[in-house]
């Protein structure tokens, strides 16, 4: 059987109330990993998840707030991380904010940058806040895994998603420009990227706006990967097991 040498290391995992997070937490935990729970608005079902990940000892796991748009949050969960089980191996950064869209019947160039900024911005400055903060800690240890849960490259020529489509390649950007950074210290990054997935995400919270989804409906001809199948993939990423493979953007597009 392959060794994945997980048992005993401490992981992460952002958006750990959303379906992908929830796999991922599952799966590492299985492996005998401690799993931070971070969530953003449902602490119930974040402490429940924990509750059952947590063992006979009862300190296998634990739930952490960890806000998206709140620049002090990914240092902190860090911190808290590190200080609960004294260091961090392992980061699965699940949770994603989707931003709003510009206006379709504005054109280009006419969307002010007060408009577009924070359109690019949302998508991919919290990811990068949060692994300056894990990867400073996995360097001095000499071990390290970082995985993005991120959107695959737009379609050429979507219709209003230029902003967005910088966005992603900014993650896209941070996996391939950051492994060099990091390998050699025994780090490694790489980005898993979902096709359309079932999902069970709860009815948008009352003081967050309601947003259209960024990926079409999958065709029935072509069942999706599941959150358990992109659970597997972040858990060979960020294992033992992987030793090389660093810098990549995996899709998940399910069966074609």
């Amino acid at each position: 059987m392959l060794d994945l040498g997980l048992e005993g290391r401490t992981v992460l995992v952002t958006g750990a109330t959303g379906a992908i997070g929830r796999a991922a937490a599952r799966a590492f935990a299985e492996q005998g990993a401690r799993v931070a729970l971070a969530f953003r608005y449902q602490r119930e079902a974040a402490e429940a998840l924990a509750a059952e990940l947590s063992g006979p000892d009862g300190g296998r796991a634990f739930a952490v707030p960890y806000a998206l748009d709140d620049a002090a949050s990914p240092r902190w969960v860090v911190a808290a991380v590190e200080e609960h089980w004294g260091g961090l191996d392992v980061l699965v950064a699940a949770a994603r904010r989707r931003g709003a869209r510009r206006d379709p019947h504005t054109r280009f160039e006419d969307v002010p940058e007060e408009h577009w900024r924070p359109l690019v911005a949302d998508g991919f400055v919290p990811a990068v806040r949060t692994v300056q903060w894990a990867v400073a800690g996995m360097r001095k240890r000499g071990w390290g895994r970082i995985a993005l849960v991120a959107p695959a490259q737009a379609p050429d020529g979507a219709a209003d998603g230029e902003f967005h489509a910088v966005a992603r390649a900014g993650l896209h950007g941070l996996v391939r420009g950051l492994a060099g950074d990091v390998g050699g210290d025994g780090v490694l990054i790489n980005a898993v990227c979902p096709g359309p997935t079932p999902t069970d995400r709860p009815s948008t919270p009352p003081d967050r706006p309601s947003t259209p989804p960024d990926r079409p409906p999958t065709p029935p001809d072509r069942p999706p990967a599941t959150p358990e199948d992109i659970a597997r993939a972040l858990l060979f990423l960020c294992s033992a097991a992987n030793g090389t493979i660093t810098g990549e953007a995996l899709t998940l597009a399910g069966c074609r």
